[in-house]
């Protein structure tokens, strides 16, 4: 079986960074772009290279994909894990580092001129439920670009579709992460409501969300493409009359 090379964009923390542990296991042979090098080691088979790049500068971008082929020779799957952390006017720079950067490395692998399309997969984005849900403490551009970014999907699975190449969304709703860890030990108060909330009756993890990108970079998902899969622990199917019921409910109990 040939080793599988996979592109991710933003796998430095969080759940990206899950999913690379998770694909270095699998002997993805794997390139990761981002603006820093995170403190925590990558390359623990020795198959991950970091490239540190400014996403939303298109020439260093296309530089440092260019390399990446020299390197690898193609790419089987694109996932965007991304987010915007800049120090630009949030809208622009959201915009860029969303929606403009996830267009043009696509854009980028799938030139015709380029002869790479026949070898790749999959392309996964990750989304937010923000893009149909309103979050009060993001501003306007994340929502604008996450709505951006399932559009964006729907293009591609149509365009690129006769390519047999598969392009999906995923959208996690509140997931514990390493980063996130020590504040959620110090609120239980908060973890307590997700249990009580959540049909599953727990907040989602890193791993939760590596699984499904696996999932739609397999032969598994070989007749999925333009779909956007909701991870979330069924939390955004309940009408707003029973979830404030249930957390009412809740704080009784907590008294």
């Amino acid at each position: 079986m040939k080793q599988k090379k996979t592109l991710i964009v933003g796998g430095t923390k969080g759940s990206g960074y899950a999913l690379v542990k998770f694909l270095e296991d699998k002997k993805h042979l794997l390139s990761i772009m981002g603006r820093k090098k995170p403190p925590n080691s990558f390359n623990h088979n020795k198959t991950t290279t970091f490239w540190e790049v400014d996403i939303t500068d298109e020439l260093c971008l296309f530089d440092v994909c260019e390399s990446i082929i020299n390197r690898n020779g193609y790419i089987n799957n694109l996932i965007f894990f991304q987010r915007f952390r800049g120090k630009k006017n949030d809208w622009e720079g959201e915009i860029e580092a969303s929606l403009t950067a996830t267009k043009n490395t696509i854009e980028y692998f799938t030139d015709p001129l380029k002869k790479l399309t026949a070898n790749i997969n999959a392309i996964v984005v990750i989304s937010s439920n923000a893009s149909y849900l309103i979050a009060d403490e993001q501003p306007l551009s994340y929502h604008v670009a996450k709505a951006g970014l399932k559009q964006l999907v729907r293009y591609y699975a149509v365009s690129l579709g006769s390519k047999n190449i598969r392009v999906n969304a995923v959208s996690p709703g509140t997931v514990l992460k390493d980063e996130s860890k020590e504040f959620y030990l110090n609120n239980q108060h908060i973890v307590n409501l997700y249990k009580n909330i959540t049909p599953i009756g727990r907040m989602g993890t890193p791993q939760d969300i590596a699984n499904v990108v696996d999932f739609l970079c397999s032969s598994k998902a070989a007749f999925i493409t333009g779909q956007d899969i909701v991870v979330d622990g069924g939390l955004s199917l309940q009408w707003q009359e029973s979830l404030s019921r249930r957390v009412a409910e809740g704080n009784k109990d907590d008294k």
